[in-house]
């Protein structure tokens, strides 16, 4: 009964603090007191931008100077070219942390991981037992095969394995968006016309690089199946230089290499490949090929 009374007087506080919550009593222009019901308004949400504004931000394009790897008659002319290249390749947020994922993939990749020894039961020899249990005044022994004992069996040694990590691929696809925005940030991304090159001799090309101001280590990227000849023959011999196709390259190499060069086609080859495209038209950037565009 003592319970019940308890009970009943909770119930009555509750319903006394919930009327007292949604009430409030209100004084009127006659001197009497009006109850009325609480108006709480509705939270104000904060300024969002527009889609149309994100949209406007996104489609900027990435413009880079257009160079010449063969020097041209009309210098003036070539260099008040430009590429348009697509931004959500070219400018995506830098993240050092996808970038060192995918420098760990590609090293791990690279172990041999043939490192073999031999356990107690691998090593040959007889199961003798060297000397006797007792009697002798030294430590007890078994075989010959012991891990204690020299030419013995080595205890936890390695053995031959896989040292290869899996990554998904949207990650890897996201590192070389990544690398390519960072070299294009650092201003140390080149975009040329062609990588052909006519002759064959390395003095010709260091020239060439030295006129271009491309004597730091640099790696060109051609967006053909296979890296023109004469690029190849006249870099060969060169430890600061490294030519690749666009299809073999990964993100180590842009990572690795301070300065990247890239033909028209292998711009294009990275759009098609790295771009991001949206079924929305309106909304969406298209990706479109490398075009060239006097600068005013």
């Amino acid at each position: 009964m003592l319970s019940a009374a308890f009970s009943a007087a909770r119930l009555l506080r509750a319903n006394v603090s919930r009327t007292y919550a949604t009430t409030v009593v209100a004084s009127s222009s006659h001197g009497h007191a009006t109850s009325a019901s609480v108006a709480v308004p509705p939270p104000q949400a904060p300024d969002e931008l527009s889609s149309s504004a994100i949209v406007s931000t996104l489609r900027q394009p990435v413009y880079i100077p257009l160079s010449t790897l063969i020097r041209s008659k009309s210098a003036t002319q070539s260099s008040n070219q430009v590429a348009e290249i697509d931004p959500s390749v070219f400018a995506h947020p830098i993240r050092r942390d996808i970038l060192h994922l995918c420098v760990v993939h590609h090293l791990d990749s690279l172990r041999q991981g043939s490192a073999n020894t031999k356990t107690r039961a691998e090593v040959r020899g007889s199961g003798r037992k060297v000397r006797p249990q007792k009697g002798s005044g030294k430590a007890r022994l078994g075989d010959g095969q012991s891990p204690m004992l020299v030419g013995g069996g080595v205890a936890f040694g390695p053995k031959p394995r896989d040292f290869a990590t899996k990554l998904p691929r949207k990650v890897i696809q996201m590192g070389m968006r990544v690398a390519l925005s960072a070299r294009v940030k650092e201003h140390n991304l080149r975009i040329v016309e062609s990588l052909e090159w006519p002759g064959t001799k390395t003095a010709d090309m260091v020239r060439r690089l030295d006129e271009l101001g491309w004597d730091q280590k640099t790696l060109f990227v051609t967006g053909k199946d296979v890296v023109p000849t004469g690029l190849k023959v006249s870099t060969g011999n060169l430890h600061k230089v490294s030519t690749t196709t666009a299809q073999q390259v990964g993100v180590y190499d842009l990572v690795k290499w301070p300065r990247v060069v890239l033909d028209l086609e292998a711009a294009q080859w990275f759009e098609h490949q790295l771009g991001k495209t949206q079924s929305d038209t309106e909304t969406s950037h298209t990706i479109t090929n490398s075009s060239t565009a006097t600068v005013e």
